[in-house]
């Protein structure tokens, strides 16, 4: 993975988290001893990635004085940084050749996802991009109603538990990809997708049987620091535990 580069969205402000974004940047919250964005680097290095490219814009400075040039994690780190906010897909436009193919990911997830794997199925399909996906149960406390417009019962299902597959938010992008992000323009990888989509380019999923939690919300949070703390192996393979 020497000669793909990893782009981390690592500039968005983590209101969903507060209050532990008030003074930290998202990225940059601990999980056990470190930040999350310390264990998803230290991932990419174990599945040969070298070059990084980390997107931020909020409390820039703090990131980048904790992990410099990457060098003390066996990475080459770079930084482009957004004068205004520009989306997950906006802010690609502001990295100087991203190569022929590269990966696009949030730096706040707890995942064992191979990165290597992912990167080769992309390539080797061909796509102009490819999505990680996880299976997620959404589950109603509810009776649910189907329900006629004359007001007459269609069905009734108790408690219902429906089945969704959810980004990831690790994608995989072909260099044809940048002609559809106008640069300086907000732009979102839905939408970027949608537009691959449209003109005909192919967009494919990829899912595997990894674990992955999106620290989102303090609830999430607090579920994936005692996961982290249960299985530290798992996440960190490369790393003495």
């Amino acid at each position: 993975m020497q000669d793909v580069r990893a782009i981390i969205l690592a500039g968005g402000k983590g209101t969903r988290l507060r209050p532990y974004t008030t003074v930290f940047p998202k990225p940059l919250v601990p999980i056990g001893d470190r930040p999350i964005l310390e264990v998803v680097l230290r991932q990419l290095r174990h599945y040969g990635f070298r070059n990084v490219t980390l997107a931020v814009n909020h409390l820039a400075d703090l990131i980048q004085a904790f992990f410099g040039d990457g060098s003390k994690l066996g990475l080459n780190i770079e930084y482009c940084l957004e004068d205004k906010p520009l989306g997950t897909a906006g802010s690609i436009a502001l990295v100087k050749d991203p190569g022929e193919n590269f990966l696009v990911m949030n730096g706040d997830l707890l995942t064992t996802l191979d990165y290597a794997a992912i990167v080769r199925e992309h390539v080797q399909s061909g796509a102009a991009a490819t999505i990680g996906v996880f299976p997620r149960d959404v589950r109603i406390d509810f009776g649910v109603l189907d329900v006629a417009e004359d007001g007459e019962l269609v069905a009734y299902r108790e408690k219902p538990r429906y089945e969704f597959l959810v980004s990831m938010g690790v994608n995989i992008l072909h260099r044809s990809a940048l002609d559809f992000i106008p640069r300086g323009e907000y732009l979102d990888i839905p939408t970027l997708m949608m537009r691959l989509k449209e003109a005909g380019r192919r967009v494919r999923t990829y899912r595997s049987a990894c674990e992955w939690l999106d620290i989102g919300r303090p609830d999430d949070y607090e579920r994936a620091v005692e996961e982290f703390e249960r299985s530290r192996p798992k996440y960190l393979p490369s790393a003495p535990v």
